[in-house]
Formats: C-alpha cells, sequence, structure tokens
C-alpha cells in the first residue's frame, strides 16, 4: 500500500501556515478539518492551510507538497490508532472504537490517491468552498529519472 510523507522543498511552510508539518511524517488531505468553515474563516495563514495544506498526521501540521511512499502494516495500523485518537482528542469523537473507522476513511482516501502513482510522486491539493461544501482537486507531479550522461564520467579506459 502507498500512502504519502511530507516533503519540503524549501522553507516556505515555515512562513506561510500556522503550524507547519515535519519533513517525513505520514500526510493525509485533512479536509475534514475545514467542513464547517465559511469565508470569514479563510485569512491569512489559516486561508493558506485551506487552500492547499496537506495534513501531517503526527504534529498536525500543514504542508504544501507530499510525495508517495510505500508503508509497511505496522505503520498504518499505528496511523490507524494515532488519527482517531487525534479525533477524540481534537474534535471530541466519543471513543476510539467510535473515530477508528473515519481515520480508516480518511487513510483509505489518501490510499486512493497514492495508488497509480510510483513512489516520489509529488502531490499538490488546491481547495475551494462552494455551496456544496469543500471541493479538492489534485495534482500529480511524476518523479523524474535523471540520464546516466548526468551522471557518467567520460573519457577512456585505456592508458597512453
Amino acid at each position: 500500500m502507498h500512502l504519502a510523507r511530507a516533503i519540503h522543498f524549501d522553507e516556505s511552510d515555515i512562513n506561510v501556515f500556522h503550524s507547519p508539518a515535519r519533513t517525513g511524517e505520514w500526510a493525509v488531505s485533512g479536509g475534514f478539518e475545514f467542513s464547517n468553515w465559511s469565508e470569514g474563516d479563510l485569512v491569512g495563514k489559516a486561508r493558506q492551510a485551506f487552500a492547499n495544506g496537506w495534513l501531517g498526521c503526527e504534529t498536525f501540521g500543514r504542508v504544501t507538497f507530499v510525495a508517495v511512499t510505500r508503508i509497511e502494516p505496522a505503520e498504518y495500523d499505528a496511523l490507524v490508532e494515532h488519527l482517531a485518537q487525534h479525533f477524540v482528542t481534537v474534535y471530541g469523537a466519543p471513543s476510539l472504537e467510535a473515530s477508528r473507522p473515519v481515520a480508516i476513511e480518511e487513510l483509505d482516501h489518501m490510499a486512493e490517491l497514492c495508488a497509480d502513482h510510483a513512489p516520489n510522486t509529488v502531490l499538490t491539493v488546491l481547495r475551494e468552498l462552494t455551496d456544496a461544501g469543500v471541493r479538492e482537486q489534485y495534482r500529480y507531479i511524476e518523479a523524474s529519472e535523471a540520464g546516466i550522461e548526468q551522471f557518467a564520467i567520460h573519457g577512456s579506459l585505456d592508458e597512453e
């Protein structure tokens, strides 16, 4: 199974999000955080988090880019529990038992987004508020392989 990890190409996330995600942590869309938002909530760094921030599943900070990578079953199971606990602690879910299926649904959605892409494919998200709620669009940037000529040292092995 594939999920995605937070990646940073520069330090801009530190400046644009209230709480940036840590490089390497597992990430999900996290659109659920905005389910009851209105235009009035979309100001400053909160607007940036809404517009294009993935949710890190360890720090619960936001990140602009994530990259597809393989997740081991034990990591997935721990992630389910951590996300379920987040739903209890932050959103008032009545119990881990009640929040676990929601955590699995969120992770399954992310796994679906990653399923048809090779490792190291970069994903971005773009959100907008509509009359029907939050709409998310995803963009995939495939990893390009460097040609051997970029690394090869040209010369001769023959001694003169």
